[in-house]
């Protein structure tokens, strides 16, 4: 009996100490979960009040008309627009320095009262300086982005400038890739198709990140971190 008491002891330490296990590798290699409800980064989009509710009595209503004659184009919140990220800044600066600077010193005696020219032969002094620099920098810097997301109008400025946001999330095994985009358009910037390019988006904001075992792989790690803030060199 007694040893068959152990053995159940056992046999529920094991499971126990299985289940921390797992839960252990669970803890240090966590799945990404693609946020498909809640986004972090867009703007929350304002509730569009209803449509009877800014009521005039008139056929006409400001805030819902669009032209009967022209493509559809973004210009209401809630509204959708394609930008086309077009990216690509490239810098470069050189510069040279350089200083030569020389000079020269020379000084002797040739008569002392009391004293024969003989013993001043040597009463002789010379002097020489230089001092030199040269410096020469570069410095070179290259982005280049692309790509297309279709982002949602979350604002209308007094000027009929629009806020937009959007977000793209993919999920691949346990990846995930995550592209976000904010900006202000120009109505008049919008293209036919209602694309408009980021080049003629203002107050930008771009953001392309991954998560998962790929992006974790890219990252130094926290030891690695410290060593490098705490060492002089």
């Amino acid at each position: 009996m007694r040893a068959a008491r152990v053995m159940r002891a056992a046999r529920r330490s094991a499971a126990v100490l299985a289940v921390l296990a797992l839960c252990g590798c669970e803890a240090l290699a966590p799945r990404p979960k693609v946020e498909v409800v809640t986004p972090t980064f867009a703007v929350p989009v304002p509730v569009a009040a209803p449509a009877n509710a800014a009521n005039s009595g008139s056929i006409f209503q400001a805030s819902q008309y669009r032209p009967l004659f022209e493509d559809h184009r973004a210009r209401l919140v809630g509204d959708i627009i394609t930008v086309q990220i077009v990216e690509n800044v490239s810098a470069s600066q050189k510069s040279k320095t350089g200083i030569d600077k020389g000079g020269t010193v020379s000084a002797s005696v040739t008569a002392v009262p009391f004293l024969p020219s003989s013993t001043l032969n040597r009463a002789k002094a010379n002097g020489t300086s230089s001092n030199k620099f040269d410096g020469t920098g570069t410095t070179e810097n290259t982005n280049d982005f692309t790509g297309t997301i279709t982002a949602t109008v979350t604002g209308v400025l007094p000027n009929g400038h629009l806020l937009i946001s959007g977000e793209k999330q993919i999920g691949v095994n346990d990846n995930v890739d995550v592209l976000r985009f904010s900006g202000q358009v120009d109505p008049r910037s919008i293209q036919p198709g209602n694309t408009v390019p980021s080049a003629q988006v203002a107050n930008v904001r771009l953001e392309h990140r991954g998560r998962g075992a790929q992006a974790d792989s890219q990252v130094i790690g926290w030891l690695a971190r410290f060593f490098l803030s705490v060492l002089p060199i």
